[in-house]
């Protein structure tokens, strides 16, 4: 098997051992909402949330500065290893502090793949195969969410909320180490000393500017989905918990799908204009969700929803793939996924005062109004860069 090959398996298995582990935990939020035991508010969720999102945000920067100085294999070993043993140990939660403590140390071992993992997938495939590549590893950790929703929702409502986190601690153990075994004699070149610091992270900012629009939506209305969207059909519509995991799972599979097909659609459409398509399809289809008098009219919005979210993360990854300078990717995707993180982690925080306040269909009207708006900032942004008419496939 070649060298690109390997990293490029491996870093599907461990984005979706990575994303699947990533929405389990959340989809505990609701039930234990439900039950008033350890969390009692909407306000707890959002809490929850925002400072996971902001303890990743800070250690995706961290990685990146001590990656220069550690093999890449080893930093998937910790995080693997991390995953598992935090997913086995959050269900001996005794109080929500005890929870938070655990959650937070959970995001912390979550917060490798999206930066050095993603950076060698975009260094190991030419820039012919980038959308190809980029393609399968974000459809590959689609899958693992797709897996997770589909399976958490029934065993938690016939096992209790305990046994799927305990079984995703296994299964994330297993695939964790079949990704680790398959790069373990593989060389990474490291890159040189001081390229990381102020003025490297400076220069990068200016060289994804014009995609930051993009990763700030897509950021928050992913985090406002995973987080209050169970709670959304399982309390507001009373939608039980294994039908809410299934239809979550059909949301992702939708956009693992979508994934999957970004390069024909790259090819045929060109990124620009898939990525216009997708901003203003995903934003509309928020304004449904919260309009949603009926579960079948929410449902059906959360599917549409699903068809135009997935197409924005392809084309931003493959953007910054073929933008940035080797010695710059693994800067480039953590500040991109940070962006995705810090808007995440606001939204959210948000979107649990919003959801005691004034329902829980409040944060996905939010959403859809804030991701008009940004679409609209966005298309300022590709006019003054010159690039709202350019419908080059091999162009961001």
């Amino acid at each position: 098997m070649g060298y690109a090959r390997r990293i490029l398996i491996s870093s599907s298995l461990f984005h979706g051992l990575n994303d699947a582990a990533t929405v389990a935990v959340p989809m505990v939020f609701p039930i234990l909402y439900a039950q008033r035991f350890l969390i009692t508010s909407y306000s707890q969720m959002g809490l929850l949330s925002n400072f996971g999102l902001l303890t990743t945000l800070l250690f995706q920067v961290l990685v990146v500065h001590l990656y220069p100085k550690t093999e890449y294999r080893y930093l998937l070993g910790a995080s693997f290893l991390g995953i598992s043993l935090m997913l086995f140990l959050i269900p001996f939660s005794s109080s929500y502090l005890l929870f938070f403590l655990f959650y937070l140390l959970f995001r912390v071992f979550d917060s490798f793949y999206h930066t050095v993992g993603m950076a060698w997938v975009s260094r190991t495939h030419p820039r012919q195969a980038i959308d190809h590549a980029m393609g399968v590893q974000s459809g590959s950790g689609m899958f693992g969410v797709f897996l997770a929703f589909l399976t958490f929702g029934y065993l938690a409502q016939t096992s209790g909320w305990q046994f799927p986190l305990r079984a995703w601690a296994g299964i994330c153990f297993l695939l964790g180490l079949m990704s680790f075994l398959l790069i373990r004699r593989l060389h990474f070149p490291k890159d040189g000393d001081g390229r990381v610091n102020a003025t490297s992270w400076l220069g990068t900012a200016r060289l994804i500017r014009r995609y930051i629009p993009g990763f700030l939506f897509g950021g928050a209305s992913w985090a406002v989905t995973i987080y209050f969207a169970p709670s959304l059909l399982y309390h507001k519509f009373a939608i039980p918990m294994g039908r809410t995991g299934l239809f979550m799972a059909v949301w992702i599979g939708i956009g693992t799908v979508m994934t999957y097909l970004f390069g024909p659609i790259s090819r045929r459409l060109g990124r620009t204009k898939a990525f216009k398509a997708g901003f203003a399809g995903a934003s509309l289809a928020l304004l449904a969700i919260g309009l949603s008098p009926k579960p079948s009219f929410a449902v059906a919005g959360l599917f549409i929803f699903g068809i135009f979210l997935f197409v924005i993360f392809p084309a931003l990854q493959s953007s910054i793939g073929n933008k940035c300078p080797e010695i710059y990717q693994s800067q480039a995707f953590s500040l991109a996924s940070n962006l995705q993180m810090l808007a995440g982690a606001v939204i959210t925080l948000l979107s649990g005062f919003l959801s005691d306040h004034f329902g829980i269909s409040a944060p996905f009207l939010a959403m859809g109004i804030l991701g008009l708006a940004a679409f609209g900032l966005s298309e300022l942004v590709l006019d003054s860069a010159g690039l709202a008419s350019q419908d080059d496939p091999n162009r961001p």
